[in-house]
């Protein structure tokens, strides 16, 4: 007789620092950062970007920049674009007419540590509430096939957890075939938060409190934007240093 195949294990992490202990396990890993930065990567490869490579620091941005002046720099700190960078981590900002066929060097306060610590992981793939669904199909058929577990790991907001993130990791289980996964504690308190406000999503998000002090600077309809499920169907994957589309002929694999 034979067994069936065991379910795909679904776990979820709540800070960036999390990444290396998923890469450990082996699991494929999803990074979120749903206000701003991993939305801003779902929408640049959207919208015709060639690639986005990520880096942790500034001085790494700009070393990297001043060797590639062709690249565009962008990300930010404290909520708003540094100094010298062409963008800042709006995903409004990353329209077709300044990003397609570019690569970007981006930095960002979490959602790019979170992706270079899951460096040693054979997948990474980029979620959002933006790309819940087809996210949840690649992992899902990555981890099938593989016989992988999947790690979803929020990126937080200045090493604490973050409601948005949590939420949004939620909206990625809930596209995952049910009957096919087994959920631990956290990742079915994610799941259950998300299907508690899926109707008003952005309401709830923007209660957050990373979210009060971006429409404090003045980017609510970041937020708003950043709210849309499943309005792109792209999956960013995190290869050799470098994130570009599902389907990329150099994704190499």
């Amino acid at each position: 007789m034979v067994m069936p195949k065991m379910s795909i294990k679904v776990n979820t992490e709540f800070l960036a620092k999390n990444s290396e202990k998923a890469a450990k396990r082996g699991d494929l890993i999803i990074i979120i950062d749903a206000l701003r930065c991993c939305s801003s990567i779902v929408t640049a490869l959207a919208n015709g970007a060639e690639a986005i490579i990520p880096v942790k620091t500034l001085r790494e941005a700009y070393r990297i920049h001043a060797r590639n002046p062709g690249y565009l720099l962008a990300g930010e700190r404290g909520g708003l674009k540094p100094r010298g960078f062409d963008l800042g981590n709006s995903p409004l900002e990353y329209a077709g007419e300044r990003v397609h066929g570019k690569i970007i060097l981006l930095t960002t306060t979490s959602g790019t540590t979170a992706i270079t610590l899951s460096r040693n992981s054979k997948w990474v793939l980029i979620g959002s509430f933006l790309n819940a669904r087809d996210v949840a199909e690649k992992a899902f058929a990555i981890s099938k096939s593989e016989n992988l577990d999947i790690s979803i790991v929020q990126s937080g907001t200045n090493g604490k957890f973050s409601l948005e993130d949590f939420i949004c990791a939620g909206a990625i289980i809930a596209r995952l075939p049910q009957n096919a996964i087994v959920l631990s504690d956290a990742a079915l308190a994610s799941l259950l938060a998300f299907k508690r406000v899926e109707n008003d999503l952005y309401a709830a998000v923007a209660k957050s409190e990373h979210s009060r002090k971006l429409i404090e600077l003045g980017f609510m309809k970041d937020i708003k934007f950043s709210c849309q499920m499943d309005l792109f169907k792209v999956t960013p994957v995190y290869k050799r240093g470098k994130i570009i589309k599902w389907g990329s002929l150099d994704l190499g694999c």
